[in-house]
C-alpha cells in the first residue's frame, strides 16, 4: 500500500535572473604642469557614451596633482576621480606608470573600460599594461558603441592610412576592454562648476631600478595656437623651397587669420619646418575648421592626418596634384602670387 505524505512547502518559489553590470570607464586624465590636455576630454567624451559610470585617473608629481584633480572635479560627466602621486610619475614614464594600472585593474576590478587619448604617452602605457593583463587593445578609435545586453562593445578605427574602415568588436569575454581615441572624432568635454565628484587617492607603486630614465624634455615655445587643437591651420610643403621661405610665406597668413602653423612630412624632412608641427600618418591627426594645404601635393600618408578637416582649401600650380581630390576649394596658380595676395586681401 502506497502513502502519499503531503509536503509543505514554506516561502515561495522564485525564479532568479543573471544581470550584466553597467559598464564602468577608466579614463586617464593626461596633463602638463597641472592643466588636463584637450585630447584626455576628447577621452572624456567617449568614456560617456558607453552610458555607465566613469572615473577619471590623474597620475603624476605631487604638486601637479593637486591642480590636475581640483580642475577634473569640474569636468562633466565624471563620477568619481581617483589620483597617485609620486616623484616617480613626474615625467609619466609607461614602464614606471603601467604597473598602477595593473594594479587596478587586476582581481575583482570594478572597471570594464579602460579609455585615453591617442597621445604618445598613451601609446605606449596602456599596450603595456594590456599586454602584462593578457588582455587586448583597440587604438585610435573614431566611433564605438556598447552593448548592455551581452557586454559587448564594437569599435571602429581607420586603418591603411584612412583609406579603410575597421569595424572591432570586444566580446564579453574580454574582461576590460582597453582602447585609445582620436581626439578629432569627439568633442571635448566641457566643464561644470556644480559637478559633485568623489575624490580617493591610489598608493601609487614603486618601480625600483626602472629600465627607463627621463633625461629632458624640450618644448617648442610659440604664441600660436596648439596645432593639435586650433580652429584654423595653414601648412606647408616642400614647394616652400626652404626654412626661411616657409617662414616668410606662411606666417603672415597664419596671423591674418589667426591659425596654427603645420607641414607636411617633405617639409619637415627637408628641414623647413620643426617635427612638432608635422600633419600626417605619422605626424599629428588634426581636423579644425579650417585647413589651409599651401604648396603640398596632397601624398596619402598626409591625407591621413587632415582630411577630416571641415572645410580644406588647397594652393598647388599643379592642376593634377591629388590634394585637389580631397580639397572643397582648390585654387591652381603660383603660391609666391596667390599667398601674399590673399593676406592683403584679408587685412583690408
Amino acid at each position: 500500500m502506497l502513502r502519499l505524505r503531503s509536503l509543505s512547502m514554506k516561502g515561495r518559489l522564485g525564479r532568479g535572473y543573471a544581470t550584466v553590470a553597467g559598464p564602468h570607464a577608466l579614463v586617464l586624465l593626461e596633463h602638463r604642469a597641472g592643466v588636463i590636455d584637450s585630447g584626455s576630454l576628447s577621452a572624456l567624451t567617449a568614456a560617456q557614451q558607453l552610458g555607465g559610470q566613469v572615473t577619471g585617473l590623474v597620475v603624476g608629481a605631487p604638486e601637479q596633482v593637486k591642480t590636475a584633480v581640483e580642475k577634473a572635479k569640474k569636468l562633466k560627466g565624471l563620477t568619481s576621480v581617483l589620483h597617485s602621486s609620486s616623484e616617480q610619475y613626474a615625467n609619466a614614464i609607461p614602464e614606471v606608470v603601467s604597473p598602477l594600472l595593473e594594479k587596478l585593474l587586476s582581481g575583482g576590478t570594478p572597471y570594464t573600460h579602460v579609455v585615453s587619448a591617442h597621445s604618445s604617452s598613451a601609446k605606449s602605457i596602456l599596450p603595456r599594461a594590456a599586454a602584462r593583463l593578457d588582455l587586448p587593445a583597440v587604438s585610435d578609435i573614431t566611433s564605438l558603441e556598447h552593448d548592455a545586453s551581452s557586454n559587448a562593445t564594437t569599435f571602429t578605427r581607420p586603418i591603411y592610412a584612412g583609406n579603410a574602415i575597421a569595424t572591432v568588436r570586444a566580446p564579453e569575454s574580454v574582461r576590460v576592454k582597453i582602447f585609445t581615441v582620436r581626439s578629432t572624432a569627439f568633442k571635448a568635454s566641457a566643464a561644470d562648476e556644480g559637478a559633485q565628484v568623489e575624490e580617493k587617492a591610489v598608493e601609487p607603486v614603486d618601480v625600483a631600478d626602472p629600465p627607463t630614465q627621463h633625461v629632458r624634455t624640450d618644448l617648442t615655445k610659440s604664441d600660436r595656437p596648439d596645432l593639435g587643437s586650433a580652429s584654423r591651420v595653414v601648412s606647408g610643403g616642400r614647394a616652400l623651397k626652404n626654412a626661411e621661405t616657409f617662414k616668410s610665406t606662411l606666417e603672415p597668413l597664419a596671423d591674418a587669420l589667426g591659425a596654427a602653423i603645420g607641414a607636411s612630412r617633405a617639409a619637415v624632412d627637408a628641414g623647413y619646418a620643426d617635427n612638432s608641427l608635422q600633419v600626417g600618418q605619422t605626424g599629428k591627426v588634426v581636423a579644425p575648421e579650417l585647413y589651409m594645404a599651401i604648396g603640398i601635393s596632397g601624398a596619402i600618408q598626409h591625407l591621413a592626418g587632415m582630411k577630416d578637416s571641415k572645410l580644406i582649401v588647397a594652393i598647388n600650380k599643379d592642376p593634377e596634384a591629388p590634394i585637389f581630390q580631397v580639397a572643397d576649394v582648390g585654387l591652381v596658380a603660383d603660391l609666391y602670387e596667390a599667398v601674399p595676395e590673399l593676406v592683403q586681401k584679408l587685412k583690408q
